[in-house]
């Protein structure tokens, strides 16, 4: 069993000291807000380690390998000329992060040649996978490529489009193992700025109704144009009728997602599906496809990320 160690921003564990592990190669996915961080031995997972140190809480380079150093220090071993490769993908090859790793420009191959950044101990060489852009539309990634890459290793035969759920969520066309064309939606954000941020916040509770979501979905999508009048009809809702516990959390997400699979249908019409992402908002999300009579398979979004990884790691490997 995958061992997980948690650690604050600060690097103190969460739980006891992690066991040491010789891992064969750490993979690294560094998002803006958190590191996760693999060791690996092939394409096995022996241990996984999360910290809150993604991008936006680090200052320097330098930090950079503090934090990795800090998160990882127990997989090293402890002769610092031994080599252990490490891969990483995300927006830590932002122009922010640690290095900027160019993006490759679509159509392409899910992996790229990576940024290769040196660190103070010589057997430790960070390598950075790109993300991916788009001029027409314009449009970037960072991390849902590798997720991909992951994908295609699952199902080296796909072609369709794969929607990735999130803050920002990408919705991926693919074709003879390329990523063609891609677009984002930010529905995510502003389900949280609207939940969180607006009137809706006094109406919101942590239930859910399946049957309110699929009608919001079905809802929107069949006209999307009246999505931002329906918004305010959440609060009205609660005032002048009573609610069941989930039911403006569920509209709200519904309407929304309902609107953004509107928006998206001629990208995602007549083609296979896939849906990679945490159980939870990529099940919102299929369950919507299913709503307008679409079919999609779920992939659990780590589990892509670390075959993505180690199909880069395999591909660089001596």
């Amino acid at each position: 069993m995958t061992k997980t160690i948690e650690t604050t921003a600060k690097g103190t564990e969460a739980a006891a000291a992690p066991e040491r592990i010789a891992a064969e190669w750490i993979g690294l996915d560094w998002g803006t807000t958190n590191l996760r961080a693999y060791a690996m031995a092939g394409e096995t997972c022996l241990a996984e380690a999360r910290a809150r140190k993604g991008m936006n809480t680090l200052a320097t380079r330098d930090d950079f390998e503090r934090a990795l150093f800090d998160t990882v220090g127990a997989w090293l071993p402890e002769d610092p000329e031994a080599r252990v490769r490490v891969v990483a993908c995300g927006m830590v090859g932002a122009r922010q992060g640690w290095r900027e790793a160019p993006y490759l420009r679509a159509p392409t191959k899910p992996i790229g040649e990576p940024r290769a950044v040196p660190t103070s101990r010589p057997g430790i060489l960070v390598e950075i996978l790109p993300g991916i852009s788009q001029d027409e539309p314009p449009e970037v990634m960072r991390g849902e490529e590798t997720q991909i890459a992951g994908l295609l290793a699952a199902e080296p035969n796909f072609e369709g489009v794969v929607c990735l759920p999130g803050t920002h969520t990408k919705w991926v066309r693919v074709a003879d193992g390329c990523i063609v064309a891609f677009r984002t939606a930010m529905t995510g954000e502003i389900f949280g700025l609207l939940s969180e941020r607006s009137v809706l916040r006094h109406v919101m509770d942590e239930e859910w109704d399946e049957g309110i979501f699929a009608a919001a979905v079905a809802e929107a999508a069949a006209d999307p144009a009246q999505a931002p009048l329906a918004f305010f009809r959440i609060r009205a809702q609660s005032l002048l009728h009573d609610t069941i516990p989930g039911e403006s959390r569920a509209r709200l997400s519904g309407l929304l997602i309902g609107a953004e699979l509107a928006a998206l249908g001629p990208f995602r019409e007549a083609a296979a599906v896939r849906v990679v992402g945490n159980a939870v908002l990529a099940g919102h999300y299929a369950k919507a496809l299913g709503a307008l009579g679409q079919g999609a398979i779920l992939h659990d979004g780590a589990a892509m990320t670390r075959a993505g990884l180690a199909a880069a790691w395999a591909g660089g490997a001596p």
